[in-house]
């Protein structure tokens, strides 16, 4: 008995089959961008005459092995940071007539915390066993206290948000003179300029 012939497959269209579903998937597919930290790092120079930072300029955040928040050596909530922070940065403790006084600054002007905002530095440490999502939470706290003063400031002198303009001219959305938007933006940052210290982190639970 004669053996039937195998049918053959056409196999000749698969390749474009193949390139059409390729190109399907990566148009409807969305990718995550990744998400950071924005810190500018410090030049790699050698100091020779460290600043000396008084004690009351001297923001000190410490979260440990548990995630237990510490500021000042005095155990806090995450939800209450930000306005921790707020208050040390905008404290304008310097005297009157002063080199050092703050004319902008709206806090309590305690003479026991910081003299001004160029003086005020927020150090951080954390325990090599804190979580990411706290590490990150912390971070964000900070930062958003940095913000609502700028924030602050810069609708006081120019009338718009200081985060708004500076996320437009990010992404190439902003519709006006963006040198001079950016001169202000610089100017903002002076007036509070970020002063983040991060120590090195504590080895597990001490």
């Amino acid at each position: 008995m004669a053996r039937r012939a195998t049918p053959e497959v056409n196999a000749g269209s698969m390749a474009d089959i193949a390139f059409l579903l390729l190109i399907f998937f990566l148009v409807t597919t969305t990718i995550e961008k990744d998400k950071g930290i924005a810190r500018q790092l410090p030049p790699d120079e050698e100091i020779q005459d460290p600043p000396i930072i008084k004690q009351k300029n001297l923001f000190i955040v410490s979260v440990n092995k548990d995630d237990q928040l510490l500021v000042e050596d005095e155990l806090m909530k995450v939800g209450d940071l930000r306005e921790a922070a707020i208050e040390f940065l905008d404290n304008g403790g310097a005297p009157n007539g002063s080199p050092e006084y703050c004319n902008y600054c709206k806090g309590a002007r305690d003479p026991k915390s910081s003299d001004n905002p160029e003086k005020a530095v927020i150090s951080v440490q954390n325990d090599r066993l804190t979580s990411y999502s706290m590490y990150i939470t912390v971070q964000n706290e900070l930062v958003a206290a940095y913000n609502f003063l700028r924030n602050r400031e810069s609708q006081r002198l120019f009338g718009w948000k200081f985060t708004e303009v500076k996320q437009a001219i990010d992404e190439g959305s902003f519709n006006g003179n963006e040198d001079d938007a950016q001169e202000k933006l610089e100017r903002i940052q002076k007036l509070f300029p970020l002063k983040l210290s991060e120590a090195e982190p504590k080895k597990n639970g001490q």
